[in-house]
């Protein structure tokens, strides 16, 4: 069991080992019933206004704020029909929908009555999900480390609508994802061209930050850099060697690129 001050030193350390430019985000969806932490915002109720989901993750990457969006605060349609907030069947006379609600995860309707977001480093809730809005390289990186522990496999779909339905439902069904920010969250949440998002259970973030550290220590993590070089017969492990020998191939690391 992860405690909620371990997920919080968990985020922090992800943050500066990744150097990401917002914060690493902790979202759980809320049961019917469930209570919501003290001191979060409730766009409708507090400030009278509605947001669209996207921009509630935004809010809290780079503004560090605990947000809940129930049905009310919500002013897209992705997450209302992903996250069950409203009857599939409302869809049903919206031929503009019908394409991508074929192609989006669906959550039940009516399990749960919203979702929360806020930065892992200062959550006070326990997560169900871990979202990281990365670069390529950060990305990569990620799921290099992951893949020792055969972790870095990757099978969800790639579409470029609803990224608030891609990155939440598939992670909350135990699987790691990769989704594009879409347009609306490039428009409106500020999300980045450069940009891609990194979901995962939350039960698998000690994995990750433990294969982090370990890279680290072995000064081969994201911030020590990559090797760049264009060089012909580069140093290899011996197991590269050993290969090429069993097939026939040149093993050794002594030919020189030519004068």
């Amino acid at each position: 069991m992860i405690s909620i001050k371990e997920f919080n030193e968990y985020g922090e350390f992800i943050e500066s080992s990744l150097a990401l430019k917002s914060s690493a985000l902790a979202i759980k969806m809320l049961k019917v019933g469930e209570e919501i932490p003290e001191h979060t915002l409730r766009p409708k109720r507090d400030r009278g206004y509605h947001f669209a989901q996207c921009q509630a993750f935004s809010l809290s990457r780079y503004q560090d704020k605990t947000i809940a969006m129930l049905k009310e605060d919500n002013w897209c349609w992705g997450a209302l029909f992903a996250y069950g907030l409203i009857k599939p069947e409302a869809a049903k006379d919206f031929p503009e929908l019908q394409n991508d609600l074929r192609i989006i995860p669906m959550l039940e309707y009516g399990k749960y009555t919203g979702i929360l977001s806020a930065p892992l480093k200062a959550c006070t809730f326990e997560p169900d999900i871990i979202m990281i809005y990365s670069d390529a390289a950060q990305l990569r990186h990620m799921l290099h480390v992951l893949s020792f522990i055969g972790e870095g496999t990757v099978t969800t779909p790639i579409y470029p609508v609803a990224s608030c339905a891609l990155s939440v439902v598939p992670a909350l069904n135990g699987q790691t994802c990769i989704t594009l920010p879409d347009p609306g969250e490039v428009g409106r949440g500020f999300a980045k061209d450069d940009e891609i998002i990194f979901s995962l259970p939350a039960g698998k973030i000690s994995k990750l930050a433990g294969q982090l550290k370990a890279f680290d220590d072995m000064k081969m993590g994201h911030k020590h850099g990559a090797f760049i070089e264009l060089r012909a017969d580069f140093a290899r492990p011996d197991f590269y060697k050993r290969l090429f020998r069993e097939c026939g191939l040149d093993a050794e690391d002594t030919l020189k690129w030519p004068e």
